[in-house]
């Protein structure tokens, strides 16, 4: 992939201009509402502070309230604008509305590969929601234009091990040797995208598009169909992303962020939409994307700055978004594409985790945004949006820091009658609870009226029942508002220790994600102990202070003092059953799945083991023939090094070795097959000898019993 730093050859089609002129109108009226409001609730502010902004301390308060509520005022207007454009039957600039179905329906397709990245996942679940995907495809009987890559980066021998033979089993089943391929790098660089650039230097000129899915991803084989389609129809498009919904949501935190998706989700998805019509944002999976743009024009450089700002751009997906933009190709995100879906964290916890890692990224992007030329203003603001998106965090924690130390200093010190300098006239302090009372009361309804727009829409689309009712909707709506208040403080605190500690360049450990397993309660009390006792100290400094800006301080200090029950209670399957047997946040898909959720749904168990995946590698005589196959020859330390190893293996067990070594016997291929005769030859009382012993019963036994005429 080449870099960015050379000179940009624009395609030779001039983009149609009809789009742009509506953006840009759009945009300034939705910027134009946002300062409105943002100027209204800014003067309510400053008049309810006891010196009207006279002293620097209000000055400061004013000039962060007016950076948190113009988050929030984009918010809420992106969800308006999603909201008319859904009532208004469709936005006539999108993909979908330029093309008649049947049009689309005869459109020849081109080679694609569906590519999916990984780093110690859940295999079975990977694999399962590859045979989805797979038998989608076949069902629309254009399978044979795809091609599936599972692209490994892991480096524990036991999951990528797992992997071969996960992969092996799935070509097996599907018939799909030649359409399911499996690579695992040596070298890992550059996280995912360095894994997709590695895919692309090595078969991309072999593909005119590739679809990239995360480990938790499914995309229907109708809306990848679709997909390709109207790439081929859209010459100047150089990415379409769809919008993913949540699904399969276990525990209640799963359950809550599901059911978000899927009502105010989508009001959010048409606005940014209709905003944004081709200068969208990719998110990095469940999106196609031309190859040979993406191939000249969106290669990452390194960073060259310090700190934060040096090394490889963590955060890939907006950057490439926007090189494809400024080299003069579309990028559209499509709501209307459906049969996109992904999977939630099942906690709080694992989520923070994940964010940990996307602010560090976010926040390298304002680099990019000082240092590149050429970049499209959507895209530029793109950027401050990502890194707003986690900097409103500690933002947060300021204004109350200084709105506390306001109500320190007006209850500890005398009044100050002339907080300026020189001022030839005292400053008489001035108090308006019924202002105070107005400015909270619209604030709030700047956060929730969204809600309320997702549920008069989803009347209005006479959608009702696939909510659990009216009265179920109602109360799931009221369940997921009262579930965000609680975790948001959560939320506030930990983006900002992830904001400092990534200003401070700390390192982070980038591995797999935990997609299932409920957190311990434990782990959570570790780790959010700091944050239990800082909001104990906050409540109880502001009781002795005064039992007014007690009252105030509750909303935030309370819930951070119940994080830990908050996080392990939500991050429970149990807790998630009980909301779904009451009918409370029920989404569609899960009394009526489409077809990819159906077959992921039925995917059989995994079988019970009573290998490791190193040691069957090792004795079963099929499992270790497909191993040896995927290796190399590493000759890392010689033969003499290799031969002690195998050594200390065969007469001490795996037990004896460490990851390292067994990956290093793994991805031997002479290693690995000369191992594997040596442990059929085993004693039957050492540890090989034991485990051979183990399958050949377990074989005898599968075995039927020979009848009268065969013992005769």
């Amino acid at each position: 992939m080449n870099t960015t730093s050379g000179a940009l050859v624009k395609p030779a089609w001039s983009a149609p201009v009809a789009w742009r002129r509506a953006a840009v109108l759009r945009r300034a009226v939705v910027i134009g509402l946002i300062l409105t409001q943002t100027l209204v609730a800014t003067y309510y502010m400053l008049a309810i502070l006891p010196y009207h902004g006279g002293t620097g301390l209000e000055d400061a308060i004013a000039g962060v309230f007016v950076l948190l509520f113009a988050w929030i005022s984009a918010g809420f207007w992106i969800t308006v604008t999603g909201f008319a454009v859904r009532r208004s039957g469709g936005d006539r600039y999108s993909l979908m509305n330029r093309h008649p179905a049947g049009q689309l329906a005869a459109t020849p397709l081109a080679r694609t590969a569906v590519v999916m990245p990984l780093c110690h996942e859940p295999v079975e679940r990977v694999t399962a929601g590859l045979r989805a995907v797979y038998r989608c495809l076949e069902k629309t009987g254009m399978a044979e234009h795809f091609d599936l890559f599972m692209l490994s980066d892991s480096r524990d021998p036991e999951v990528w091990l797992q992997e071969q033979a996960q992969w092996y089993r799935l070509c097996q089943e599907l018939d799909a040797f030649g359409r399911i391929y499996y690579r695992r790098r040596r070298v890992k660089r550059h996280y995912k995208s360095g894994n997709i650039a590695d895919f692309l230097r090595r078969w991309g000129r072999d593909y005119e598009y590739m679809v990239i899915l995360d480990a938790d991803s499914l995309v229907g084989g109708d809306t990848l169909v679709r997909m390709v389609q109207l790439m081929q129809h859209e010459p100047q498009v150089g990415i379409i992303q769809t919008r993913p919904v949540i699904v399969n949501g276990e525990t209640a935190f799963a359950r809550l962020q599901q059911f978000a998706s899927h009502t105010l989700g989508r009001l959010i998805g048409e606005g940014l939409a209709a905003l944004q019509l081709g200068d969208a944002a990719y998110w990095g999976h469940n999106a196609i994307i031309r190859v040979d743009a993406f191939m000249r024009f969106c290669g990452l450089r390194k960073l060259p700055a310090l700190g934060l700002f040096r090394g490889p751009i963590l955060s890939h997906d907006f950057v490439e978004a926007a090189y494809m933009g400024r080299a003069g190709y579309e990028v559209w995100l499509e709501p209307a594409l459906g049969q996109s879906f992904e999977e939630s964290p099942p906690s709080l916890d694992d989520e923070l985790l994940r964010d940990r890692r996307w602010i560090k990224g976010n926040l390298q992007h304002l680099w990019v945004l000082a240092t590149t030329s050429g970049l499209r203003f959507a895209h530029r603001m793109m950027f401050v949006n990502g890194a707003l998106s986690y900097l409103t965090a500690p933002l947060w924690f300021a204004f109350l820091v200084l709105t506390g130390t306001e109500a320190v200093v007006l209850t500890l010190w005398p009044i100050d009658y002339f907080p300026q300098a020189h001022a030839l006239f005292p400053l008489w302090p001035q108090w308006h609870p019924a202002w105070a009372l107005q400015l909270a009361a619209g604030t709030a309804a700047v956060l929730f009226l969204p809600k309320a727009l997702a549920l008069l829409d989803i009347a209005l689309s006479r959608q009702m029942r696939n909510y659990g009712g009216t009265l179920r909707l109602s109360l799931s709506l009221l369940t997921e508002t009262a579930a965000s208040a609680l975790m948001a403080p959560i939320r506030m605190m930990a983006h900002t220790r992830f904001v400092l500690g990534a200003l401070f360049n700390i390192r982070l450990q980038w591995g797999g994600q935990n997609r299932a397993a409920e957190s311990r309660a434990a782990a959570v009390m570790r780790r959010q102990g700091p944050m239990i006792v800082f909001g104990a100290a906050w409540a109880g400094f502001a009781l002795w202070l005064q039992p007014v800006y007690f009252a105030w301080s509750l909303p935030v200090a309370l819930p951070l003092i119940l994080a830990a029950p908050t996080i392990v209670l939500s991050g429970r399957r149990r807790t998630g059953d009980w909301l779904s047997r009451l009918g409370l946040l029920v989404v569609t898909e899960e009394h009526a799945p489409p077809p990819v959720l159906q077959r992921l749904r039925d995917a059989p168990p995994p079988p019970p083991r009573r290998l490791s995946h190193f040691d069957e590698a090792v004795i079963d005589p099929q499992a270790n023939g497909i191993h040896a196959a995927l290796a190399g020859r590493t000759g890392r330390g010689g033969a003499h090094v290799m031969a002690a190893l195998l050594q200390r293996c065969l007469s001490e067990g795996t037990a004896a070795l460490t990851d390292r070594e067994r990956a290093r016997i793994a991805q031997d291929a002479r290693c690995l097959r000369a191992l594997h005769r040596r442990v059929w030859c085993s004693p039957g009382q050492s540890y090989w000898g034991a485990r051979v012993d183990g399958i050949r019963r377990c074989h005898d036994g599968a075995k039927p019993s020979p009848s009268a005429g065969d013992r005769a």
